[in-house]
């Protein structure tokens, strides 16, 4: 208790030296929770958009399908398993290639076709119910941009069916929808299951299956292999993983410059005040007091940081929290599942690890320069000479 009077006796007695130090290590504490709390949000804000929109609680896939591979898409398709067929648990979706000539242009697209009705992914599927003639399709709003369509817009579609022969129709655009998961929007129309179906002349079958968000884990099935989060939230993954790498490299970048601060402070400190050091040790306190006492004014240079950072900084992260922050133009296209407006993420856990390597890697940095103290002569640091 003396050790922490004394160290804060001191360090208010440095006067600006302590609160530059100080400044400098709360605005690299509040750098990296900023950060961090930023890559939390987009990563909670994607991951729960993917799985609303597009994998649910996991997909089964036919044996031959590949996300990877739009060839295997002639072969990826097969009978819907009878335990997949309930519609409160299961949303099947048949997919295929095709080609669309928006302005007398040629595109390859993938048609996809799902049930209107379906309550499993948010999607607004309940426009594609429609009794037209052409084919009514759903766009998002990236494909509907890029090929200058607009909702009742016609653009004539060719497919080939399961047989290999090539058919053509108009279709129809009934709905344009608005969603940060590119990967059901870019290159793709969505159609009403059956429709579809009857198009490829393969009734009752599908491509995959989204099942409901509350299986998160089924067994697979002849035909049909299940994909959890896991597999289908990989590629996402490990795109946050190396911005976590990035951060961690500022982080260290932001926590040296501290580090440097506070250990050329101690070296300055044990120096200048080498008189006192040796009084300290001829009137009784051990050296393991007094580099305990060195070692505690350092550290209280991370505590003095928290508080700071929390004074100025826990008011600006949390307008930010609430407010969000805006992303650039151009992000959306980008092909990865991005809002155009981020909401930072701040667990408590994120704040308490945070503090706690500012704090003790601060220690560390601090205690390094006083180990001088135990080579040092009591009569020669009064003196004025220290080795």
């Amino acid at each position: 208790m003396l050790a922490i009077k004394l160290a804060y006796r001191n360090l208010i007695g440095a006067g600006l030296r302590t609160w530059l130090n100080v400044l400098v290590l709360s605005f690299s504490f509040l750098i990296i929770i900023w950060n961090r709390g930023i890559i939390n949000g987009w990563d909670r804000q994607a991951r729960n958009d993917t799985k609303n929109q597009e994998i649910g609680g996991g997909q089964y896939w036919h044996e031959n399908y590949d996300p990877y591979d739009p060839f295997t898409l002639a072969d990826a398709h097969g009978i819907i398993h009878e335990k997949l067929q309930e519609k409160t648990n299961y949303a099947p979706v048949l997919i295929t290639q095709a080609t669309i000539y928006p302005g007398g242009r040629v595109q390859s697209i993938l048609l996809k076709g799902i049930e209107p009705d379906q309550k499993i992914l948010t999607i607004p599927t309940e426009s594609l119910k429609s009794d037209i003639e052409e084919i009514p399709v759903m766009l998002g709003s990236r494909m509907a941009e890029n090929n200058k369509l607009k909702i009742g817009d016609f653009v004539t579609v060719r497919w080939r069916d399961a047989n290999g022969t090539f058919d053509a129709a108009d279709a129809q655009v009934v709905h344009i929808f608005k969603t940060d998961v590119p990967t059901i929007d870019n290159g793709q129309m969505w159609v009403p299951l059956q429709r579809l179906q009857k198009m490829m002349q393969m009734d009752g079958e599908a491509t995959l299956v989204v099942v409901n968000q509350e299986i998160t884990s089924a067994p697979d099935l002849p035909h049909w292999v299940f994909k959890d989060h896991d597999i289908l939230l990989k590629d996402f993954a490990e795109l946050i993983k190396m911005k976590y790498v990035g951060g961690y490299i500022m982080w260290f970048i932001l926590l040296l410059l501290a580090w440097i601060a506070i250990f050329d402070t101690q070296v300055l400190s044990i120096f200048r005040r080498q008189k006192e050091i040796g009084t300290d040790i001829a009137l009784g306190m051990t050296r393991g007091q007094v580099i305990r006492l060195f070692t505690v004014e350092g550290a209280m240079h991370g505590i003095l940081a928290a508080i700071l950072a929390a004074i100025y900084g826990g008011p600006l992260l949390y307008l930010q929290a609430v407010k969000g922050m805006s992303m650039p133009e151009g992000t959306d296209d980008m092909g990865i599942a991005i809002a155009e407006t981020i909401y930072p993420y701040y667990s408590v856990g994120l704040v308490v690890v945070t503090a706690l390597i500012v704090l003790i890697t601060t220690t560390i940095v601090s205690f390094l320069p006083t180990r001088r103290i135990s080579k040092m002569n009591p009569t020669d640091a009064i003196r004025g000479k220290i080795q």
